[in-house]
């Protein structure tokens, strides 16, 4: 009996039009790019920020658990809840993703100091 490898547990749902991210004081820090979510639950797990560049030349993507982010009907757009310069400083990337997998939502999760997800669980 021959074992395939495993599939990911989540798959990235790009946005298809821009959703605006501010901070708290209402200043623009980016925007989702994407969704991670959980194939089995439907569940979106992180929300995949495109900070910086200009004509869609030098962007860094930043995963960012769902669960630091807020949605402001008023303004129409997320609220990340933690300071920009945390943000840049977390776990990034800026051409290739990496393989989402459980290592890389354990490390991207103690970044924030948030509970971990099991991704097998959904």
């Amino acid at each position: 009996m021959t074992t395939d490898a495993p599939t990911s547990l989540l798959v990235q749902a790009n946005a298809a039009h821009t959703l605006k991210v501010d901070s708290r004081d209402g200043d623009t820090v980016g925007s989702v790019h994407a969704f991670m979510v959980h194939k089995g639950t439907g569940r979106s797990t992180h929300a995949v920020l495109s900070l910086g560049g200009f004509l869609g030349m030098g962007k860094s993507f930043y995963p960012l658990p769902f669960e630091l982010l807020q949605y402001d009907p008023v303004r129409d757009s997320y609220v990340v809840t933690i300071d920009r310069r945390v943000l840049e400083g977390g776990p990034s990337w800026a051409n290739n993703a990496p393989s989402f997998d459980q290592a890389y939502a354990d490390r991207v999760a103690s970044y924030y100091g948030v509970t971990k997800d099991v991704l097998a669980e959904g």
